[in-house]
C-alpha cells in the first residue's frame, strides 16, 4: 500500500480543454485578483491610517480583509499558471500547503465573523457596556484566539488527511486541492472514518458558533425594532446587514459544497461551487462592507485622494 507522501503531484481539474477559453479563465481570475487586491488593499489601508476607523468593528474589518487576501492568494495564482502554462499538476507540498491555508484563512474569517457579530450584539443591545465589554485589548484577545483556532483547525485537518495512505490515483476533481476530493484517492477505511469524525467535531463547533450568531441576531432585530426613531432603526440595521451578507454568502456557499447531494454532483457543478465559496466572497466583502459603511468610504475616499496626490507631485513636481 502506497504512502501518500511518495506521491510526487496532483492532477488538478481544467477549467477547459480549448486554449481559448484557458486563456480566458486566465485573464477572468487575473482582473479577480487584481480587484480583490486593490479592495482589500485599501481598506486596510483606511483603517490603519484613518483615527475614525480605530474601532472594534474596524479592527475585526482589517483582520477579515487579511484573510480575504489570504484566501484568494491560496487557490486562484496556482491556477491562474495551470491556465497559462497548459498543465493541471501540484506538487504534493503544494496540495498540503492549500489545505492547510484555506482551512487556515476560511477557518479564522468565520470565527471573526462570529466575533463580529457579538461586537454588532453588544453595541446594539449593550451600548452602556460596549466600551468595557470591547476594549482594545479584549479585540486583540478575540482576534488572536481566531487566528489560533483557525490555526489549530487547519492543522488538525491537513495532519489527518495527508496521514492517510492514497491508492486511487492522484486525480483531484477540482481546480485546487479541496479536503473531500484528497479523501476520495484514501484507501484506509480507517483513516477515512476518522477525518469523518474530526469533520464531524468541527462540524459542532461551527454550528455552535452558527447558533450563536442566529441567537444575537435575533436579540439586535428585537432591539432593534423597539428603537422609537426610524433614523435610529435604519442606522441600527445598516451597520448590521453588511455583516449579515457576508456571513450569509460564505455559509450558504460552503454548506452546500460540504452537503450537497452525490445525485446532482458534476464536475462543472462542483468547480462553479468551490469558485463560489473560496473565490467570490474575498472578492465581494469590502464592496459589501464599503457600500454601507459611510465612514468607511470616507476613508478610502481621502486614501485614495491622498495616493493620487503623491503620485502627482512625484510625477510633476512643482518648479517653486
Amino acid at each position: 500500500m502506497p504512502n501518500s507522501s511518495s506521491m510526487p503531484q496532483f492532477l488538478l481539474l481544467a477549467f477547459a480543454d480549448r486554449r481559448e477559453l484557458q486563456l480566458l479563465h486566465f485573464w477572468l481570475f487575473l482582473a479577480i485578483s487584481l480587484a480583490t487586491l486593490l479592495a482589500n488593499g485599501l481598506i486596510l489601508s483606511a483603517v490603519a491610517w484613518d483615527h475614525h476607523l480605530h474601532t472594534p468593528m474596524g479592527f475585526f474589518l482589517l483582520n477579515l480583509s487579511l484573510t480575504d487576501l489570504g484566501c484568494i492568494c491560496t487557490t486562484v495564482p496556482k491556477a491562474m499558471h495551470n491556465s497559462l502554462q497548459n498543465t493541471t499538476t501540484i506538487s504534493y507540498t503544494g496540495c498540503v500547503a492549500q489545505v492547510f491555508l484555506l482551512f487556515f484563512f476560511l477557518g479564522t474569517e468565520y470565527f471573526l465573523l462570529t466575533i463580529m457579530c457579538y461586537d454588532r450584539y453588544v453595541a446594539i443591545c449593550k451600548p452602556l457596556h460596549y466600551g468595557t465589554l470591547l476594549g482594545s485589548r479584549a479585540c486583540a484577545h478575540m482576534a488572536a484566539a481566531a487566528w489560533a483556532t483557525g490555526f489549530l483547525y487547519s492543522l488538525l485537518h491537513t495532519a489527518s488527511t495527508f496521514s492517510l495512505p492514497l491508492c486511487q490515483g492522484n486525480a483531484l476533481g477540482q481546480f485546487f486541492c479541496e479536503l473531500p476530493h484528497i479523501l476520495k484517492l484514501s484507501c484506509s477505511h480507517s483513516g477515512y472514518l476518522r477525518e469523518i469524525g474530526l469533520i464531524v467535531v468541527n462540524a459542532c463547533l461551527l454550528f455552535g458558533c452558527f447558533v450563536f450568531i442566529v441567537f444575537s441576531y435575533v436579540q439586535i432585530f428585537r432591539a432593534v425594532l423597539r428603537i422609537p426613531s426610524q433614523q435610529g432603526r435604519h442606522k441600527a440595521f445598516s451597520t448590521c446587514l453588511p455583516h449579515l451578507a457576508v456571513l450569509s454568502l460564505l455559509l450558504s456557499t460552503g454548506t452546500f459544497s460540504s452537503l450537497k447531494p452525490p445525485s446532482i454532483s458534476s464536475p462543472s457543478l462542483d468547480l462553479i461551487v468551490s469558485v463560489l465559496y473560496s473565490v467570490v466572497p474575498p472578492a465581494l466583502n469590502p464592496l459589501i462592507y464599503s457600500l454601507r459603511n459611510q465612514e468607511l468610504k470616507d476613508a478610502i475616499r481621502k486614501t485614495l485622494t491622498g495616493c493620487f496626490s503623491e503620485a502627482k507631485s512625484c510625477l510633476f513636481p512643482s518648479n517653486s
